[in-house]
């Protein structure tokens, strides 16, 4: 809305009255007197004479407006007609709170049902991407709803996803499995501490192959489950395989992953091979297996959840970003076209130590099934001697394992100070 003000040069002031002995008198200005006159009534004016308003309306907002029809179904009727109907109150609302998500107070105590419609119809609108709001919405879901937004996510080879959106990977909670294979990382890295976190307790899967980890890395990994019998006390399925900076230190370490079912070594830089071997299988039950597990075939590892897309959408605006980088490709591709240059397969694969894999040779673990066995009771009474050393062996090996314990609790400075950031 504009206005305009037109004034006049000279205003006209009107009569003058003065009250002089209880009555209202009227002061003439021409002849200088005063006039016991009863004053004219005149109507009341708030304004000036020549005030005038202009009203601008503006009519892009209003043609906007009336063209929106995102509100109405069109189909076509078996005559070809053209046909549309209003939607659902339910699919407004839903579509008008998508649009502000990130508005959102609290979603706990939500119906999961009404929750994942709105999460797929905010998703379809692409309102994760955002950089600020898209963090604060996602932080909304995965409060009220943990697993389910996602419980699975794997982000082989995606450190460019990593480095973009790190807030936002940190704000899943409950995940079950974890894939950050080929991302070198590193020791320093903040996704890294983030794994010790009571938000990531229910990992089960973290593979963690060919990411520049060394013995200092595996300590602050371990140090919560070593002393406070926190973070990743539940894992189940650990890959360090193709970190050559791990020696027989780092190993010490696992030893406190007492959950563990398979783990994966393969090309570390072990000194004694046999001697880590033996104390695997001492200390935690692992069994050195000859043939390759299915449990670290990365295929099986899957983003799994609501966000699924989101993820896709993450990658996806990463892969924009860099599209600069693709227009010699594009030259290259036009000149195998007409044939200048011999084509050649591009592969995209995790460049992982191979020769340093080969020369350690497979290098995976896993816990051999205890089956009971029903013995007959004359072999029972023949073999109670047997019994009978196999306690003391067992007692022996029990004192074993507690000062090795208590030499491997002796804590030193640095692990202190690490204990105190928690």
């Amino acid at each position: 809305m504009s206005y305009c003000l037109h004034s006049e040069s000279h205003l006209d002031t009107g009569p003058i009255y003065v009250r002089e002995n209880g009555k209202l008198h009227v002061v003439n200005q021409g002849a200088g007197g005063i006039q016991n006159v009863t004053p004219k009534t005149r109507s009341f004016r708030l304004f000036s004479r020549g005030f005038s308003v202009e009203l601008c309306m503006n009519r892009e907002d209003d043609r906007a407006r009336r063209q929106r029809t995102d509100h109405f179904i069109f189909t076509y009727t078996k005559e070809g007609n053209l046909r549309y109907s209003a939607k659902s109150l339910f699919s407004l609302v839903l579509g008008y709170i998508s649009d502000n998500v990130d508005h959102i107070d609290s979603l706990i105590g939500f119906p999961e049902q009404i929750a994942e419609k709105l999460f797929s119809a905010a998703e379809a609108r692409q309102k994760f991407t955002e950089p600020v709001t898209g963090l604060r919405a996602l932080q909304k879901f995965t409060e009220a709803y943990g697993n389910l937004v996602l419980c699975s996510l794997c982000l082989r080879n995606r450190y460019l996803v990593i480095s973009e959106k790190l807030e936002e990977i940190k704000s899943f909670r409950e995940l079950t499995c974890l894939d950050l294979s080929c991302c070198k990382l590193g020791d320093e890295h903040e996704l890294l501490e983030h794994l010790t976190k009571e938000a990531l307790s229910s990992v089960k899967r973290l593979l963690l192959k060919d990411n520049s980890l060394s013995d200092a890395g595996l300590r602050r990994m371990t140090a919560p489950v070593r002393v406070l019998k926190k973070g990743l006390e539940n894992l189940l399925v650990l890959d360090l395989s193709c970190n050559p900076k791990i020696t027989d230190v780092g190993i010490g370490y696992l030893l406190s992953f007492k959950k563990l079912n398979c783990l994966d070594i393969s090309g570390t830089g072990l000194k004694d091979v046999n001697a880590v071997i033996k104390r695997i299988q001492m200390q935690i039950g692992l069994v050195h297996s000859k043939v390759p597990l299915k449990e670290f075939d990365h295929s099986n590892c899957k983003t799994e959840g609501w966000a699924e897309q989101t993820v896709l959408q993450w990658e996806q605006a990463v892969m924009e970003a860099i599209k600069p980088q693709d227009d010699l490709r594009s030259r290259t591709a036009a000149l195998r076209f007409y044939g200048k240059t011999h084509r050649k397969e591009e592969v995209v694969k995790c460049k992982l130590v191979e020769a340093e894999t080969k020369s350690s040779g497979n290098l995976q673990f896993y816990k051999e099934k205890v089956q009971n066995c029903h013995v007959p009771l004359k072999k029972e009474v023949a073999g109670s001697h047997e019994l009978k050393n196999n306690k003391k062996r067992a007692l022996a090996e029990q004192e074993r394992e507690r000062t090795s314990k208590q030499k491997h609790l002796c804590l030193t400075v640095e692990d202190w100070d690490l204990l105190n950031t928690y």
